[in-house]
């Protein structure tokens, strides 16, 4: 028994909550070979797949400034064709608006040679007209006065020839009235 009394009062000497020193000995022994082992290759690896990460996200942000600086340099060459398309189609305008009015101008030309052309072609009408009424009175007159100046005479006028003659001298004696009168209006 006196060896079961000093082996429970060495057991009761003994704190339960502290390890024994084999224990703790070879627990630091496990840790520094866990904390080299860890330390020579995993910590290199971590470092190089943590590398590699920050890489991409630098390259991924480059990336995206990259993406984002040729959008807006598409959106600036977009804004500048806009402005070209508008600005030709405000010359497409003003040329067609031109052109309109050249035509406008080409068509109330060709309108007015038209009409020209028309009151000519009228009055050489009306001058023909007047001409053949005139020498158709003329004959009428002529015969008119034949006919007066023989019942006035008393005798025929049957020859031609001076019919003719008197009725050519009747004439002119009657436009130079008629040329007289109109000068002196």
């Amino acid at each position: 028994m006196a060896a079961n009394i000093a082996v429970l009062a060495q057991e009761e000497s003994h704190n339960p909550l502290l390890p024994e020193t084999y224990d703790i000995v070879w627990s630091i022994v496990c840790l520094v070979i866990v904390g080299f082992v860890f330390w020579k290759y995993v910590l290199p690896m971590f470092q190089k797949v943590l590398a590699e990460r920050t890489e991409q996200i630098d390259g991924g942000i480059k990336r995206a400034e990259e993406a984002q600086a040729e959008a807006k340099a598409a959106l600036e060459q977009y804004r500048a064709q806009l402005a070209e398309a508008r600005t030709e189609a405000a010359q497409i305008r003003e040329d067609a608006r031109t052109q309109g009015q050249q035509i406008i101008a080409e068509m109330k030309a060709q309108a007015q040679e038209e009409s020209d052309r028309i009151v000519a072609a009228g009055n050489n009408q009306l001058v023909a007209q007047r001409q053949q009424i005139v020498a158709e009175l003329r004959a009428d007159l002529g015969r008119t006065a034949v006919d007066l100046a023989e019942k006035v005479i008393g005798e025929s006028l049957a020859d031609d020839v001076k019919r003719a003659g008197t009725v050519d001298r009747f004439l002119n004696e009657l436009d130079t009235i008629g040329a007289n009168s109109a000068a002196g209006r």
